[in-house]
């Protein structure tokens, strides 16, 4: 490797066995994970970047975010109480759930690099473009 390339993530590109339909969520996800599962498949199989041999790690995000969405859940049932013991599992939850968004390109930078992300000004003109 060289001393230039590191820390850079290669270009995602399609898959060469790409899932072509949406499959069922793992019987083991709770609803959280469901949801979760329900949300990003469609945009992974339709962006032909995710197989077969992908789908653990498809769950094994679902469920991190799932964990996050349960004890935020339980937190707000407790009238807003933080445990910290249950921030922690959190925390290493949420971490865990962004790291692996990054390596399915479901967050903003990984979906640049990939080239999905369209230009868009924001409807604002550049004072430099006049």
């Amino acid at each position: 490797m060289s001393v230039h390339q590191r820390g850079l993530k290669p270009k995602l590109r399609a898959d060469q066995e790409p899932l072509t339909k949406v499959p069922r969520p793992p019987a083991h996800l709770d609803h959280y994970g469901v949801a979760e599962w329900k949300k990003i498949m469609p945009t992974l199989v339709a962006r032909k970047i995710i197989c077969a041999a992908d789908l653990s790690l498809v769950a094994t995000y679902c469920q991190m975010i799932g964990i996050v969405a349960q004890i935020q859940h339980e937190r707000n049932q407790a009238g807003g109480i933080i445990d910290v013991k249950l921030f922690g599992v959190m925390n290493r939850a949420a971490q865990t759930a962004r790291q692996i968004a990054a390596n399915l390109g479901l967050d903003p930078v990984s979906r640049a690099r990939m080239g999905t992300v369209a230009a868009d000004d924001g409807g604002y003109e550049s004072p430099l473009d006049a």
